[in-house]
């Protein structure tokens, strides 16, 4: 795919997460990453953070749902599609058990991994990569059509 053929306009945006976060979105089983505000659907590059929240590696789900990976840092790792957003109405349940309360859950589908992480910078908040960073990706995901 080259960047004549890419869409037009701000179809993607990038996320950054600590490890191991990233590394249980990549396995299938966190579907919903938690943030302070809404955002809005579409399409994002997965980045990890250049640090490890230590303290979740001791945690028994992280702990089963990420042995045996390796927690790449500073680096795109894969992309995603946020499908919805939203917040536990207040006294229900949690929609997963991923979700933390008070929080905004954005939903993730159709989460692809990069078979070698591409070294990025990130920021927080949902943020513009380059055009040249969507081609690194997009070289290693041919198949993916926005």
């Amino acid at each position: 795919m080259s960047l004549a053929t890419l869409p037009q306009g701000d179809w993607i945006r990038g996320i950054s997460i600590r490890q191991p976060y990233a590394a249980c979105i990549l396995a299938g089983a966190k579907t919903v990453e938690n943030r302070p505000r809404p955002w809005r659907p579409g399409w994002v590059l997965l980045h990890t953070s250049k640090t490890i929240d230590q303290s979740a590696l001791r945690t028994p789900l992280i702990g089963r749902t990420i042995r045996g990976r390796e927690l790449v840092t500073g680096a795109v790792v894969g992309i995603a599609q946020i499908t919805d957003c939203h917040q536990d109405p207040a006294g229900s349940p949690p929609c997963t058990e991923w979700a933390h309360p008070d929080a905004w859950h954005l939903v993730l589908a159709d989460v692809q991994e990069l078979l070698l992480p591409i070294p990025a910078r990130g920021q927080l908040g949902p943020w513009k990569p380059t055009p040249d960073l969507v081609v690194q990706v997009l070289q290693q995901l041919p198949h993916f059509r926005p």
